[in-house]
């Protein structure tokens, strides 16, 4: 077994494990043409400055490419996702499969720990 099948966490990407990137990046993944920055910002509900920040993560990492240029006499940013960063996204997206496939196998009914209260609620039988 190579090291990520003993521990799947060590190939949990930490780029993309942010919520707001991962959001990004799924949102690029199946946009051949890229995205604006606008639609990228509307499908993951992010603000200018946050989504500017995210991105340059992303860019830093090689994950993704940002095209500028005008069109018309009007600026557009699109943004891409490189073949590197779509094969690290996928090594990243399987890892995280299977680390929640461990979670949900040792979350199963038989194995819940005793039940004690707080404040008079059962916290475990809840």
């Amino acid at each position: 077994m190579n090291e990520t099948q003993n521990s799947p966490y060590m190939a949990l990407e930490r780029v993309f494990h942010e919520p707001n990137r991962l959001a990004i990046m799924s949102s690029l993944g199946g946009a051949v043409d890229g995205l604006t920055f606008g639609d990228v910002k509307k499908q993951c509900t992010l603000t200018d400055n946050n989504l500017s920040r995210h991105l340059r993560t992303l860019e830093e990492a090689n994950a993704i490419r940002i095209e500028k240029k005008f069109v018309g006499a009007r600026p557009r940013t699109t943004i891409f996702i490189t073949r590197a960063g779509r094969e690290a996204f996928m090594q990243y997206l399987r890892a995280l499969e299977e680390v929640l496939m461990k979670a949900s196998e040792s979350l199963g009914p038989e194995r819940v720990g005793p039940s004690f209260l707080v404040d008079g609620v059962d916290t475990v039988n809840a």
